[in-house]
């Protein structure tokens, strides 16, 4: 065996020992409870009553134990069986055993059942490396041992065979080893399913999945005192693969992190590990950058710096960044991330300290706050002010609350965890991004769950309740699937068993913590308890004893001091609760005020995170300020809490775990020391029932969880019954059931299947016991028989001994008788001497001789072949060196080739080295040369450099300038952006803002002079304002044009429907007409037609009941179909009335054909009485019989028609019930219509002021960007005045066409806004003109049901007149003939009722064609307005464009201030240089002066010299060359002078210049100054009066805003009545379908009468062989119909042709008598009577339909009532082309069965006859019950949807206008601070002022002083020839003299930092 297989294949030697199988069988071994080991083995030596004594096996102590407490022992075949539930003795110490027995011998993975058990083995075991994936690689789970490698295999294979989604289920507690194994899931999907063969090859999204456990294990993981790798968070990830089983990408979900780690951890606890990794591998920048300091340095940090064996943090470090990397997450997302978790850090030093007289908290130190908002992008003192004195709703006003310690600190806390838990979730959304990327579609998906178990404490809080209720969830799945899956096995095997659905078991306990409501669970009560200001945790506990109290899995404890709240019955067990403070734990309340500072940080991360700010929990719900009675109402249903959440979560979970097939793996911890080897019972046991893994045996114990397959049963347990099974062949399941029956088991203790026998537990145990004792009985018995043969063979050979010892003896006493005896003797010498004895040692020699020989042989062959293969070794080494040689021959023969070559080199080099080092020499006396000069050179550097110091002095304090003058630039800049990011504050800070515009009023007079400007843009804007009215004005002349257009169109329509319903009215009359007519036709009609016919309109019926169907599903498409055309129709609704007109006209001319044909058949009628009166005589004796039938047949129908009286008046009842909802839902749609109406005049109210608005900001932007210009031209012209004017110009000029670019856009935006208001208005006259069309369709609908009322009553007075009709056939019995002709006139009749049935037909087609055009009309106009919703989408976009133009806007006049500041230090430049410039020429003059002395003295020493010329003879030659070195000198100095006098010149014209720009900037400046004074002045007044129409603005939103909230109050009313109306529908619905089931039943009798009448038939047409082909045709029909029931069609064409046949055989009968022509001319006119009426009935029920799909969409039911009218109309086509057929065929087919049997055939016919009827009478009332609830649905659903579009509409609206109002505050705010720069660069343009006036005062100074001196100068100049000393110590004394000023000049110029 591998290493690898000892830990994962048991060792069957032990396990199949008998010594341990017949140990088990005699000493009866038992489980018995034990303190220390959990359950210890002891064998039973004796029962007392409820008691037993047991012997232990290990000590040997007898103890005595309860029975009940007694556990079985499995057999030691089961000893570490792989899968616990083929254990049969299932209990919790056999469990145990298994469990341990396995881990002991390194086995970790177990099956039971479903689960995979997993106990961590605290150490690495090499079962997870490739070779091991790729074992268990598509293997099935039985084949392999258990692993997670198998679970994950079996997961994936499933989901690629069956294409359904997996899930695995990874639980436990913490350090259980969840991650790891969720982990190796991972890892082994990633290998299996990579589209990339090799590990190398693997693709980058595979190597991302596994990249991002170490993200999440960094950030979401801590070390607890169990595990040092333990996850704070639940996950579920889900792994996508596409068809081919290929990974396309994955998704994580996280559950309840435990963010209170980032704040505080137990003793030897680490907070989550990236703190640590953080801090110990973060570079010196990065520190530096994030300010981290060390360990002990972060009170957040309980415990320091806590290392974990084995772990170096740098490095994890370095591989998160680096996993970072591989998802693909940039550098400054990186950062981000770090910076809040380094803030998160400084969170915990913030202190506080509370004050000396008040409870008020103070911050004493606030460098931790500075680093805090330095890192979150802060200002300092608003975060201070935030914490310290938070600002707090109360009622509608805003309070500045001073907090205390206690309130501040808790404050920071979870200020603290919420960041975390932010940044956790964007992280995880992050790596979901990264892994979710790929284009390939996902088919399916495997999930892994890795979430904590069940947790029990001896106190539990919130966060077990939670934890534990999602295990409640995944038990209950648990049970439900493994419910499931025993299902399968046993339907599978065919095995009777009470189902149980175990999952049920767990239903109370989940309903006690989420039943929402009656009684509500504890959740529930939790948010309820949240809402309440004043709710405490103890109030909530009481609550929760008042409403669950008696509830079964709750418990409250009755002691006092008892320290828990109430306790849960789980599943695992009891567990106490103790609700301390599960208020604010639920609530997770925040500082509202640090979120929106967060909100608005100049971190783009940061803000990000805090993007949904709406939405927690702020201060005013904890603080307690909340006691006000509006405090609330504002802030509900803007948050939801943490168990609400949470319970969405897990809802989402289950449902998708519910669309998985699950797997289950659950994760145990052995023991809490983290030691390999080590198993604690009682801490498994706690688990595997807090696991579920107890549970899910108990769940095995009641069903029959031993099987064993019918092979194996026989094999092992024929022993038991030897001569049950007879000899030969016999089947499985039969030897088994035979031996079972032999075994004679209870029948409840097993079942036999298909291929298994199932055992209750324990069975299979007792039939082991059984077969050890019949095996040790077979053993004793064959001992013993092996004992008597052993015996007998013994006492054989004692008795072959006993005669081999005589024959000795008897050969003994021979020899002793011989041995003296001569002859003997001689025979004895003689004998060794022949040679034949001789011979066999010879051949034994040989024989040896020969083995030797041929054992050399062999061992010589052998020597031969070992040295064949030597020499061949030798040879093939001989070959091989001689390669060698050669190779190293020809390396060598390289190698010297390679000297040659180097030999050559070196020579040439060394001619080369020569030749350098001649040039080195000549090199350095060059540079000997050059040292000379350079000597020369530094003097003059020297020079120079002194010179530079100055300059360099200069320059220093220019760059002091600079940097100072930056340094402010950046600190406007950064304002700006917090001022431009504070905008969203405005509603919050409106208090402060009134205090600010209060201040300003009484700056007002000050600024007076300011406002002229301004008031120039407000004539402007007055100007643009007056324009924008005339438009307006122009616009209301045109929708008052429109209105009266539509006006017209309202009034044709009016008159249009007049006439339809006039048309309608006299439709109405002539069919009364016509029934009147036709009651007197129908005393001639026999009663079997009658009743033939009522079949045939039962069938009827049901297919038109079914078309309807169809035709509604078709109506549904076409009308979806229909909406796209609905702008078309519209132009044709002009024609579509003209079309109507003449409609109308035809009607009226079809109404006099009608007259005449009335006339026609009053004469047919008497003509038929006379031709009755004549046949009655003749056929009374046959009318005598038939009166009985009839008479009985009628009473039935009687019944059936007082039924149908009842449903009808129930029906009716209903139908008012819904006509009165209708109404009521109408009167709140125009409600509701109002609401909307007064919503979007509001909005577009709002629009305008944003517009004025928007116009106001862009004058302001660009009064802005011409005062910037102004200022960069005047700094630009100190330096060149002309270039600089031209470039300002041509900016300038850019800006002036980038405002008009943006006014142009403006106005095109304007344009656009006016023309939607336009189609909104349009749209709305539509909408009003359709809701007219449905109120008159309504009053048509109301028309329709009068007159079906009408009919109804006809029918009565019909069915009466049968009755009177019955009694006239009984006498009028002899007019045959005459009734002939009566029919022959009746034809006729029909022809020309057939014709106008087409003309009704026609007319209907058009009606119907004008109904889809305005459907389609309407339909269009919806299009349109999903058009204009574009538009308006398409307007906001171009609003963002413009607003990002605006910001664009104001870079570049941030750029035009940056060259503004540049122009200023240029000037500034200037200045100094001249200055420098004044001082070089003091300088100069002064050693001008000292030259002059120094020449005066010279030329005195000449002169003595001269004098001395006969002294000084000798020192000529010195007096001559110390004149060259002074002539020398003196041209020097020429020069100098002569460039000194240049730049004298240029400093006098630099002077005048600079005087000139002085004058000219000193002009320049003031009359800006004075503008932008006026300019200030205007902007102030125009924002004060901005400011004031702002706040009336606010009002008027607060006041819609409260109007929103009352109306939405008003719709959830609405909502819930729609909630009851549709539970009523439902309920309806199901007893629709009950009544539909009662239908089909009935119609299965029907089909059962229907066969006993073709046997009937079949008697009857035996007769004749014309009788008999038609009857086998019916026959046909009929088995046709029962088989094709389903289809429509086919059932439509059998039953027609049976009706055929019928009325056929009827009709033959009665050509004999006349008495059944007469019947059969009543039933005709009876038949088109009913075909009338059902036509009017049709008619009406589509029309009722309509009303009520009209009543919820009004376009629906114009569609719907055309499509009906169409297929109504086809009907009546059809009926009418089947009459005239049936006409045809009942005369042919009367004429030929007349002389066939009569009575019998009549008498069967009755019978049927009177069924069919009955049959027909349920059916309709059946058909109509349920159109009623299907009615009844459609309306309540439809009803249901507009409400919610219509809450939909309204919450959209009220959102758009919380926008518009921050919009508008923002805009306020912007143009106070606006005003406020104003202000600010009007002090600062003053300050600058003045500071130029100072510079130009003292250049004015300098520049006379400079004068004077050059004047000076010159004069000193024109002097003439002066004597000159030597040059070096006049320079040597203007170098000291320029020492000792440098100092001076230095000193007071401050040293740049």
């Amino acid at each position: 065996m591998s290493d690898a297989d000892k830990f994962l294949y048991v060792d069957r030697n032990p396990v199949n020992n008998p010594l341990a199988q017949a140990d088990w069988a005699t000493k009866k071994l038992v489980w018995v409870p034990s303190e220390r080991l959990g359950f210890e083995a002891g064998s039973v030596k004796e029962e007392r009553g409820d008691e037993c004594v047991v012997e232990l096996a290990d000590s040997g102590k007898k103890i005595r134990v309860n029975k009940d407490d007694i556990q079985k022992m499995n057999p030691p075949k089961f000893s570490k069986v792989e899968d616990m539930a083929e254990l049969t003795c299932l209990n919790e110490a056999s469990v145990l055993h298994n469990l341990k027995e396995r881990y002991y011998s390194g086995l970790i993975y177990t099956y039971s059942g479903l689960f995979c058990v997993v106990i961590n083995p605290y150490k690495n075991l090499p079962i997870y490396s490739e070779e091991i994936v790729d074992m268990y690689k598509g293997k099935k789970r039985h084949e392999m041992p258990p692993h997670i490698y198998a679970i994950t295999d079996t997961s994936y294979r499933s989901m690629m065979q069956d294409r359904e989604d997996q899930s695995i289920l990874c639980t436990g507690e913490s350090g259980a080893g969840k991650t790891e194994n969720t982990k190796k899931v991972i890892q082994y999907l990633a290998h299996v399913a990579s589209s990339h063969k090799t590990k190398k090859d693997q693709g980058e999204l595979e190597k991302q999945l596994l990249q991002a456990n170490p993200i999440l294990e960094a950030f979401g993981n801590g070390k607890t005192v169990k595990n040092d790798n333990s996850s704070r968070f639940g996950k579920f990830i889900r792994i996508n693969f596409d068809v081919n089983g290929y990974i396309v990408g994955a998704n994580i979900e996280t559950y309840l992190l435990e963010k209170s780690r980032a704040i505080r951890q137990a003793k030897d606890e680490r907070t989550f590990h990236i703190f640590y990794y953080l801090l110990t591998g973060a570079g010196d920048k990065l520190r530096k950058e994030l300010l981290l300091e060390n360990y002990n340095n972060y009170r957040f940090l309980s415990n320091g710096n806590v290392t974990i064996p084995g772990q170096q943090d740098k490095d994890l470090f370095t591989e998160t960044i680096e996993a970072m990397k591989i998802m693909s997450i940039p550098e400054d997302e990186q950062i981000g991330m770090l910076k809040v978790v380094a803030s998160v850090l400084q969170m915990g030093n913030l202190t506080f300290k509370k004050e000396r007289h008040t409870d008020q908290a103070s911050m004493p130190d606030n460098t931790a706050a500075q680093k805090v908002s330095h890192l979150m992008g802060m200002n300092v003192t608003d975060f201070t002010r935030a914490i310290l004195s938070p600002r707090i709703k109360v009622g509608r006003d805003y309070v500045q609350k001073a907090q205390t310690q206690e309130q501040a600190e808790f404050a920071v806390e979870a200020l603290a965890k919420a960041t975390y838990e932010r940044m956790f979730r964007w992280l995880v959304m992050r790596l979901n991004k990264a892994l979710d990327k790929t284009k390939r579609q996902g088919a399916s998906f495997i999930g892994i769950l890795d979430i904590a178990g069940f947790e029990i404490f001896e106190l539990n809080s919130f966060e077990q309740l939670c934890i534990n209720y999602t295990n409640e969830k995944l038990q209950q799945l648990f049970n439900h699937t493994m419910f499931i899956l025993e299902q399968e096995e046993y339907q599978r095997e065919g095995i009777e068993w009470s189902f149980i659905d175990f999952g049920l078991d767990l239903q109370p306990c989940i309903d006690l913590i989420e039943k929402p409501a009656s009684p509500p669970g504890i959740l529930a009560l939790l948010d309820e308890e949240c809402w309440f200001p004043k709710a405490t945790d103890k109030s909530f506990v009481e609550k929760v004893v008042q409403e669950q109290g008696t509830h079964p899995k709750f418990f409250k404890p009755k002691k006092l001091k008892d320290e828990a709240d109430f306790s849960v019955i789980h599943y695992a067990g009891k567990v106490d609760y103790k609700a301390g403070e599960w208020l604010m734990k639920n609530m997770d309340p925040l500082n509202d005020n640090v979120a929106s500072l967060l909100n608005q940080s100049t971190d783009k991360f940061v803000s990000e995170l805090w993007r949904d700010v709406d939405r927690i929990v702020g201060l005013d719900k904890v603080s307690g300020m909340s006691e006000m009675p509006g405090a609330f109402k504002t802030r509900k249903g803007m948050f939801r809490t943490v168990g609400q959440l949470y319970k969405e979560q897990l809802s989402k979970l289950m449902a998708t775990l519910r669309n998985t097939n699950p797997n289950f793996v659950r994760c145990i911890i052995p023991n809490h020391e983290k030691k390999a080897g080590k198993l604690d019972p009682h801490l498994v046991l706690d688990q595997l029932r807090c696991n579920g893994v107890l549970e899910g045996i108990r769940i095995c114990r009641q069903g029959f969880p031993n099987r064993i397959v019918f092979q194996e049963f026989r094999q092992r347990y024929e022993i038991l019954t030897p001569n049950s099974i007879p000899k030969g062949f016999m089947d499985g399941k039969q030897a088994c059931v035979l031996m079972i029956k032999s075994l004679e088991l209870d029948p409840n203790l097993y079942r036999i299947g298909q291929s298994k026998v199932f055992f209750r537990a324990g069975v299979l145990a007792h039939l082991e016991e059984e077969r050890d004792m019949k095996i040790t009985d077979i053993i004793i018995s064959f001992q013993a028989w092996c004992r008597g043969f052993v015996a007998r063979k013994a006492f054989a050979k004692r008795q072959q001994q006993l005669t081999a010892m005589k024959v000795i003896q008897r050969n003994c006493a021979a020899y002793l008788k011989l041995r003296n005896w001569q002859w003997w003797r001689l025979f004895t010498k003689v004998k060794p001497l022949l040679q034949v004895s001789r011979q066999e040692e010879e051949m034994l020699a040989k024989d040896d001789e020969l083995t030797k020989a041929k054992e050399k042989h062999l061992y010589v062959e052998e020597q031969l072949v070992e040295m064949e293969q030597k020499q061949h070794q030798l040879s093939a080494e001989k070959t091989a060196l001689q390669e060698q040689l050669q190779a190293e021959t020809e390396l060598c023969a390289e190698a010297e080739e390679m000297r040659a070559r180097l030999a050559a080199r070196k020579q040439e080099l060394e001619e080369i080295l020569h030749d350098l080092e001649a040039r080195v020499e000549e090199e350095e006396e060059r540079a000997s040369h050059l040292t000379t000069e350079k000597k020369k050179m530094q003097q003059n550097i020297s020079d120079l450099e002194q010179q530079l110091d100055e300059e360099e002095g200069a320059r220093q304090k220019l760059q002091l300038e600079k940097v100072t003058l930056e340094s402010k630039m950046k600190k406007i800049e950064d304002e700006v952006m917090i001022l431009d990011d504070q905008n969203n504050k405005l509603i919050k800070e409106k208090k402060l803002m009134e205090e600010r515009v209060s201040e300003f009023t009484t700056n007002l007079a000050e600024e007076e002079e300011k406002s002229k400007s301004l008031q120039k843009l407000k004539t402007k804007h007055e100007a643009m304002i007056t324009d924008l009215e005339d438009r307006l004005r122009r616009e209301e002349k045109q929708r008052q044009e429109v209105e009266k257009n539509r006006r017209k169109l309202d009034g044709d329509f009016t008159e249009v429907q007049d006439q339809i319903s006039e048309l309608q009215a006299q439709i109405a009359e002539l069919r009364a007409q016509l029934a009147k007519k036709e009651e007197e036709l129908q005393a001639a009609l026999a009663r079997i037609e009658e009743e033939a016919a009522q079949k045939n309109l039962a069938q009827k019926k049901i297919r038109e009941l079914e078309a309807q169907l169809s035709e509604l599903q078709e109506d549904l498409e076409l009308e979806r179909q229909a909406r796209t055309k609905a702008e078309k129709h519209r132009r044709d609704l002009g024609e579509e009335l003209e079309a109507l007109k003449t409609e109308l006209e035809d009607t009226l001319d079809s109404t006099a054909a009608q007259q005449e044909l009335r006339s026609k058949r009053e004469t047919e009628v008497t003509h038929l009485k006379k031709t009755l009166d004549e046949e009655a005589r003749v056929h009374e004796q046959q009318l005598g019989e038939m009166r009985q039938k009839h008479g009985q047949a009628f009473d039935e129908l009687n019944e059936q028609l007082e039924q149908a009286k009842r449903n009808k008046v129930s029906m009716e009842k209903a139908k008012q019930a819904m006509e009165s909802e209708r109404n009521e839902l109408a009167i709140e749609m125009q409600t509701l219509m109002q609401g909307k109406g007064d919503s979007e005049h509001r909005r577009k109210k709002a629009e305008s002021q944003v517009q004025e608005l928007l116009l106001k900001h862009s004058e302001s932007e660009r009064q802005r960007l011409e005062t910037a210009e102004k200022l960069a031209k005047v700094q630009a012209e100190f330096e060149n005045v002309n270039c600089m004017l031209s470039e300002v110009e041509g900016k300038s000029i850019k800006a002036t066409k980038d405002c008009s670019a943006v006014e142009s856009q403006l106005q095109d935006i304007q344009e656009i806004l006016q023309e939607e208001t336009r189609q909104k208005l349009s749209h709305g006259t539509r909408m009003r003109q359709l809701e007219d069309e449905q109120n008159s369709l309504r009053e048509q609908l109301e028309e329709e049901e009068a007159s079906k009322k009408t009919v109804e009553k006809q029918l009565l007075t019909v069915q009466a007149q049968l009755a009177e009709m019955k009694k006239r056939v009984e006498q009028d019995a002899g007019c045959l003939e005459t009734a002939e002709e009566g029919k022959k006139r009746m034809q006729r009749d029909m022809e020309s009722m057939s014709q106008r049935l087409e003309e009704k037909c026609a007319a209907f087609d058009k009606m119907d064609k004008t109904k889809t055009r305005v459907q389609q009309e309407l339909d269009d106009l919806l299009v349109d307005q999903d058009h204009l919703r574009q538009i308006v989408s398409n307007l906001e976009k171009k609003q963002k464009k413009f607003d990002q133009m605006l910001a664009e806007e104001k870079n570049i006049s941030a750029r035009f201030a940056e060259e503004r500041d540049r122009a200023e230090a240029e000037a500034r430049e200037k200045e100094t240089r001249a200055l420098a410039l004044t001082r070089e020429l003091d300088s100069l003059m002064d050693t001008k002066e000292e030259l002059d002395r120094n020449n005066k003295l010279l030329r005195a020493e000449m002169e003595d010299l001269v004098s001395s010329k006969d002294d000084v003879g000798k020192s000529v030659h010195e007096l001559e060359k110390s004149k060259r070195t002074m002539d020398q000198q003196l041209e020097e100095m020429r020069t100098q002078l002569e460039e000194l006098e240049d730049e004298l010149q240029a400093t006098e014209d630099a002077k005048l210049r600079l005087e000139v720009n002085m004058q000219a900037l000193k002009a320049q400046y003031e009359r800006d100054l004075a503008g932008r004074d006026e300019m200030g002045e205007e902007k102030k007044r125009s924002l004060v009066k901005q400011v004031r129409e702002m706040e009336m603005e606010l009002e008027d939103e607060r006041k819609q805003r409260s109007a929103a909230v009352a109306s939405r109050k008003k719709l959830e009313l609405d909502m819930k009545e729609l909630e009851g109306g549709i539970d009523m529908a439902n309920k309806n619905r199901d007893e629709a379908l009950k009544q539909l089931k009662k239908l089909q039943a009935q119609m299965k009798d029907l089909i059962r009468e229907l066969e006993d009448t073709r046997m009937s038939r079949e008697e009857i047409l035996a007769q004749s062989k014309e009788t008999e082909k038609k009857l086998k045709g019916m026959e046909a029909d009929m088995i046709q119909m029962q088989e094709e029931l389903a289809s429509a069609e086919r059932v439509k064409r059998q039953a027609q042709q049976e009706r055929d046949e019928l009325q056929d055989e009827i009709n033959n009968q009665a050509t004999k008598n006349a008495q059944v022509v007469e019947e059969r001319r009543r039933l005709e006119a009876r038949i088109a009577q009913l075909e009338e009426e059902l036509e009017e009935e049709q008619c009406n029920t589509e029309l009722t339909n309509d009303r009520l799909k009209k009543a919820m969409l009004q376009t629906d039911q114009m569609s719907v009532e055309l499509t009906a009218e169409r297929s109504s109309s086809q009907r009546v086509e059809g009926a009418r082309s089947q009459l005239e057929r049936q006409n045809k065929e009942l005369k042919l087919k009367l004429q030929e069965l007349e002389g066939t049997v009569k009575s019998k055939y009549k008498a069967n016919m009755a019978a049927l006859e009177a069924k069919i009827a009955a049959l027909e009478e349920q059916l309709d009332m059946e058909t109509r019950e349920r159109q009623g609830a299907t009615k009844l649905v459609r309306r309540t659903e439809k009803k249901l949807k507009e409400v919610i579009l219509q809450v939909d509409d309204e919450r959209r609206n009220t959102e758009q206008h919380k926008d518009q109002v921050d919009k508008l505050n923002s805009r306020m705010k912007q143009l106070k601070r606006q005003l406020e720069e104003a202000e600010e660069e009007a002090q600062r343009a003053n300050a600058n002022r003045r500071k130029l006036q100072r510079e130009l005062e003292d250049a004015s100074e300098s520049a006379d002083v400079m004068n004077r001196e050059v004047t000076t100068l010159r004069s000193k100049l024109r002097r003439g020839d002066l004597p000159f000393t030597v040059r070096r110590t006049v320079t040597r004394a203007g170098i000291e003299s320029d020492e000792e000023s440098e100092p001076k000049t230095e000193t007071p110029e401050p040293k740049p930092e």
